[in-house]
């Protein structure tokens, strides 16, 4: 993935917190509901982060860390529930300046003083050392740095796993680089993504996780939480399920994790083309209101 290079823009959410606009990706970096409610809710609730800090230790893989604001909500549950608790985070990002705008916006000053430190010391020099927290941010191409990260045999508790949307960000949501994501998931571990897109959840079960939907803040769909034994989560619709069944469920495919987006998105759709699964729009015309027909999850 070449860096981005297009502006970064300053956007208020609903819930009094600031993200950032990209240029490159066409997108915000969090839902405009609110983005410390969308790290808190959609990642730390979601995985049941609170309960796995009452253990003396907790890793944590932070994919496509951003503004900081998933890794930040984790570390504040931590403080909260647990402080004695040990935690290891390793985080993926591509674009250096997203955490350094952030800071130095003063975007995260609404989290705890500890927290914010830890903020600036990993956009600044990625890497934060101290009696209960040992966090890394690795910089560049995150299917790249997770090659790395597997060969050193790591184990995550819990995987946030937030890039930006497949139709914009497909280098990331392929089959090849969610199952090296999913080699780092401990086997009791838990992912979460706000994505419910045919595809994704596709991969998801490809790379041998089971999944479940979760409640995402400001998404007219639910997420996705993933893990490796199905006890405990929840089913998933008949409408999800049948998602499954159609074209929109052919997944994003990548085997030398080296492809552009654009080759990725041609091969995705030859084999749409190909396919013999239900043409999406027959489920889209069974399940979705008009209005809602375009905002079918991506």
């Amino acid at each position: 993935m070449s860096l981005p290079t297009g502006a970064l823009v300053l956007e208020p959410t609903a819930d009094g917190s600031m993200t950032l606009f990209s240029e490159d990706f066409g997108e915000w970096f969090h839902s405009r509901d609110g983005a410390y409610a969308e790290a808190k809710a959609t990642y730390v609730d979601a995985t049941g982060l609170a309960s796995l800090a009452l253990a003396p230790t907790l890793t944590v893989l932070d994919v496509c860390y951003g503004l900081g604001y998933n890794t930040a909500a984790a570390l504040a549950t931590v403080a909260q529930v647990n402080p004695a608790c040990q935690v290891r985070l390793v985080a993926l990002e591509l674009d250096a300046r997203v955490p350094r705008q952030a800071v130095e916006a003063g975007l995260i000053n609404g989290w705890p003083t500890a927290v914010q430190t830890c903020l600036r010391e990993l956009a600044a020099t990625g890497q934060v050392t101290r009696p209960g927290l040992a966090a890394t941010l690795l910089w560049g191409d995150a299917r790249q740095r997770i090659q790395d990260i597997e060969a050193l045999g790591f184990q995550a508790d819990v995987i946030f796993f937030d890039p930006f949307s497949p139709p914009h960000c497909p280098e990331l949501w392929t089959v090849e680089f969610i199952e090296q994501v999913a080699a780092c998931l401990h086997p009791q571990g838990r992912l979460v993504t706000y994505s419910a897109a045919a595809a994704v959840r596709a991969a998801f079960w490809l790379a041998g996780l089971s999944i479940g939907p979760v409640n995402a803040v400001g998404r007219r769909w639910p997420g996705t939480l993933a893990q490796v034994n199905p006890e405990g989560l929840m089913p998933l619709s008949l409408q999800e399920r049948e998602h499954l069944l159609t074209r929109a469920a052919v997944p994003y495919r990548d085997p030398t994790l080296s492809a552009s987006a654009e080759a990725i998105r041609q091969h995705r759709q030859q084999e749409q083309a190909a396919s013999n699964l239900v043409p999406t729009s027959r489920w889209r015309k069974r399940w979705l209101p008009p209005y809602e027909k375009k905002l079918s999850p991506r």
